[in-house]
């Protein structure tokens, strides 16, 4: 037995070690392409101190304690925003004409320290109709990497998005509502989410705690739901009579976000593109392509996850279409308001490892809330891991887009106070 734990064990280490020699090579040919170089050997080889604290990790984030060098900070820019991953990602090309925004720059040179020194990619700032602080990560920092069709991805601030989808599928007639009952999903019968309103999976209450949480561990007890469809992580842990729902109660995780989606799509059916296209095209008028999640071949299975890839203009355009319903009060800007209103209290009490600023009071549909020091403002908030964070202040038509790599309580944590929240208290 021993023997055969030893032959698992190098068979394993050999895998992690081939599959970051495989990410070295494609990092090294991306640098090699996009004429930087500086950083190469003229074997081919790179020159940079890259500095990863688990070898057989290499694909996941970088781990939230740790202070990066510049060397690394680039490799994990490579792997976030340009690595290939046409595997689990689908792009999704503008065919419209894209929105134009206005510019009426001023200097802030708070931000522009901060920038210099932290995870901060970039940094947009608009008010009453036009861009007033348009910042990109120095070049001596990471710029000289970034332009305005880098895209940059996130997991969690593509809950988010997921959320103002629903909205539009209710508004169209594909979903009855906020209170619809999800009772009519096969892939999801006899679990702990049958028949359960869709409010609830809105607003991450539907009672899973007990199979999922992202907080207690660090992982998820469903193992990597991450990478399935939905119908396998159904087969794997939920179908069995020992699965009950607990009390409700908030438990923010991205499992529930994969289920919205895929019950979102499953309910369009075959309109779904066509649906998508209306949404981003014609609604957010996107200028770069966008690219969105996926586990598996089977769009049957629920293969549909909410990650997304986005520039950060068109960040900010999904940002000011959310705004512009809500002020107008279209059918979607109804649903923004009823999500609103239907917020619950997150009462977390335990020190998690994240942003502050994403502990907000509490959550409606898909949204962060009610954030500290910004009593009386509505604003939506979209948090991401990294110091990733748009707010969008839907009364005073104030907007606020943060693309960051890294974030932490140490070395990077950035001012989340000047930079996220003083704005929105007075303005520019």
């Amino acid at each position: 037995m021993k023997k055969i734990f030893l032959i698992l064990t190098f068979s394993l280490l050999a895998s992690n070690n081939l599959f970051a020699e495989s990410l070295n090579w494609f990092f090294n040919k991306w640098l090699s392409e996009n004429g930087h170089h500086q950083y190469l050997n003229e074997q081919g080889s790179n020159n940079l101190n890259i500095k990863i604290e688990n070898k057989a990790l290499s694909a996941t984030n970088i781990a939230y304690h740790s202070n990066p060098n510049r060397d690394t900070l680039i490799y994990y820019l490579w792997k976030y925003s340009y690595r290939d991953r046409s595997q689990h990602l689908k792009e999704f090309k503008p065919t419209n004409s894209s929105y134009d925004f206005k510019f009426n720059l001023i200097e802030d040179k708070y931000v522009k320290k901060q920038m210099k020194t932290k995870g901060i990619l970039s940094y947009l700032y608009y008010q009453d109709g036009e861009v007033l602080i348009d910042e990109l990560s120095p070049k001596e920092r990471l710029g000289e990497f970034l332009n305005n069709e880098t895209k940059f991805y996130s997991m969690s601030m593509g809950k988010s998005v997921t959320s103002y989808l629903v909205g539009h599928a209710i508004c169209e007639g594909y979903i009855d509502g906020v209170d619809t009952r999800v009772n009519d999903w096969p892939i999801i019968k006899d679990s702990l989410y049958h028949d359960q309103k869709l409010i609830n999976f809105l607003n991450m209450n539907t009672g899973d705690q007990k199979y999922i949480d992202e907080f207690e561990d660090g992982t998820s007890k469903l193992g990597a739901y991450e990478d399935r469809d939905i119908a396998t992580t159904m087969r794997s842990y939920f179908n069995n009579e020992n699965t009950k729902k607990s009390k409700e109660r908030y438990n923010y995780n991205g499992f529930i976000t994969q289920l919205i989606l895929n019950y979102m799509k499953f309910k369009i059916g075959e309109d779904y593109h066509k649906f998508y296209s209306k949404v981003f095209n014609d609604k957010i008028k996107i200028k770069n392509s966008i690219r969105y999640g996926y586990t598996s071949l089977n769009e049957n299975w629920g293969n549909g996850h909410p990650n997304i890839m986005a520039t950060r203009f068109d960040y900010l355009r999904i940002a000011k279409a959310i705004m512009d319903d809500y002020q107008n009060d279209t059918c979607v800007g109804k649903y923004l308001k009823e999500i609103y209103e239907r917020r619950i209290p997150k009462k977390l009490t335990e020190e998690r490892n994240e942003p502050a600023f994403n502990r907000t009071k509490s959550y409606g549909g898909q949204f962060h809330m009610d954030f500290p020091g910004l009593k009386d403002k509505i604003i939506f908030g979209m948090g991401g891991y990294g110091g990733n964070m748009i707010l969008i202040d839907v009364e005073n038509s104030r907007i606020l887009v943060v693309n960051s790599l890294h974030y932490n309580n140490t070395k990077y944590k950035y001012n989340h106070k000047k930079l996220l929240l003083d704005p929105f208290k007075k303005g520019k």
